[in-house]
């Protein structure tokens, strides 16, 4: 049998090489490289490029093909229980923080212990995907996060609910990775940025309800009944999707080889392209974790004063996200990738730039800007790394999804140190500085493109013009 890093590439290989000039746009164009040692000709026939296993001569799934929809609703319901529970302590963390007494920066450690946890095992438990398959993992990946997520409410202290809080992040890691590699073996190429856009929307309602429903229970009965509440809705999202996901038709498990693994990552790492993917990953994050982590303390505060209940509404913002993810596909065609992250990027700084102000309106809007750009530059990153790995894919996957929580981890404490020392604005100013970290990195990838390609010109490897 292939082994964890090699499997993908026998699995999988052909279906990145199929995105034949989407590549080149969703690679190179999103962060600068020339990528026409990346691209291929016309798409192959249904089942070519995948794995050795009995279901290597199945089409891939597309719209309008059997299983699609209950696919994209088995993923969109997990992704829903998943970030449900991964921000459940969000919205609450005023309400935790008086109730154990201590300041804004520990009490956001229950966010950034579940993040940063999910960082650190998203890519062994990718590894185990290869062995296990996708969907068993991500079965009992849900299985153990809910498990724990009932736990949770009845924390004695600050300390056990950040240890809970680690577990269940440690749990949910087997889930992003694998959907996102489950989702490129068995997808059709050309539908695979609005496969995982939905899926992406489907984090983005879950991240939207579950703030929601805890701010409106913690102002029932507080906000351990928040945690319950969101426990209960999560399962219901993990019995929907373990009902609905169809069994995988283009999987064929690997054997878990760490030397194999290890030789996989060291090359993805020394990808330039996947490198700056993997930063913007983690930048975008870094300001999404700031600005949710800390909003809720700006806004029960003078000139707002608002109610726990009331703050959690104010998540409804995340259907905008919901809108914008799932709309990435279309961003891609028109713009191009690098088009798309531009617009990503603008649009999220002009909401930082809004919140600033003492106005609720104002602000509210600035969070819907916010929002916006971020799925949409989350969603094209994500797709981009799906299709620039041509051999384990999971694994690249996996590296992405680590930066991308590892960014949401230090953007939760380091926004909630920078809000204790100087407010808002110092978050803000934090979030920004991330902004422009992704500008650059787009620019730079941008001129690296250009230069690789005149050189190629210039060997007459590509023409001048297509």
């Amino acid at each position: 049998m292939p082994s964890a890093s090699t499997k993908a590439s026998t699995e999988v290989g052909a279906v990145a090489e199929t995105a034949a000039a989407e590549t080149t746009t969703a690679g190179t164009a999103a962060t600068g490289t020339a990528g026409t040692d990346r691209e291929s000709g016309a798409e192959p026939a249904p089942g070519a490029g995948s794995g050795s296993g009995s279901g290597s001569a199945e089409g891939p799934l597309a719209p309008g093909r059997p299983g699609f929809r209950r696919m994209s609703l088995a993923l969109f319901a997990a992704g829903v229980a998943a970030f449900a529970l991964l921000y459940s302590t969000q919205a609450l963390l005023p309400a935790i923080s008086a109730d154990f007494g201590v300041s804004a920066s520990a009490a956001s450690w229950t966010v950034s212990a579940a993040t940063g946890a999910l960082a650190l095992f998203v890519l062994p438990l990718s590894a185990l995907s290869e062995r296990f398959g996708r969907r068993a993992m991500m079965t009992a990946s849900l299985a153990v996060a809910v498990a724990v997520g009932l736990l949770v409410p009845f924390a004695p202290s600050l300390e056990w609910l950040v240890a809970l809080r680690a577990v269940q992040g440690a749990a949910l890691a087997g889930l992003p990775a694998s959907a996102m590699a489950y989702l490129a073996e068995e997808v059709r190429p050309r539908a695979l940025v609005g496969a995982i856009g939905l899926f992406v929307a489907g984090n983005s309602v879950g991240g939207m309800s579950g703030r929601i429903v805890t701010g409106w229970a913690a102002q029932l009965g507080g906000w351990r009944a928040g945690l319950l509440a969101v426990g209960a809705l999560a399962l219901v999202g993990a019995v929907a999707f373990r009902l609905l996901l169809p069994r995988p038709r283009r999987f064929t498990p690997g054997t878990l080889s760490p030397r194999a693994l290890a030789a996989t990552v060291r090359g993805h790492l020394s990808d330039p392209l996947l490198m700056r993917l993997y930063a913007i990953g983690a930048l975008f994050m870094t300001v999404f974790g700031a600005v949710y982590t800390v909003i809720g303390y700006r806004l029960v505060q003078e000139p707002f004063g608002l109610s726990p209940g009331v703050v959690g509404s104010v998540f409804l913002v995340y259907l905008v996200g919901t809108a914008s993810s799932a709309a990435a596909g279309r961003l891609v065609d028109r713009l191009g990738r690098r088009g798309a992250l531009y617009l990503a990027v603008t649009t999220t700084a002009a909401g930082l730039l809004l919140s600033l102000s003492a106005s609720l309106t104002a602000v509210l809007l600035g969070l819907v800007l916010i929002t916006a750009g971020f799925f949409a530059g989350h969603a094209v990153a994500s797709a981009a790394v799906s299709r620039t790995a041509t051999t384990g894919r999971a694994q690249a996957s996996a590296l992405y999804q680590s930066s991308y929580y590892l960014g949401s981890s230090v953007g939760g404490t380091l926004g909630a140190i920078a809000f204790h020392a100087g407010g808002w604005a110092g978050t803000v100013g934090l979030a920004l500085l991330a902004v422009t970290g992704v500008v650059s990195i787009t620019l730079y990838g941008t001129r690296v493109a250009r230069a690789e390609r005149r050189s190629l010109v210039v060997a007459g490897a590509v023409p001048a013009s297509r």
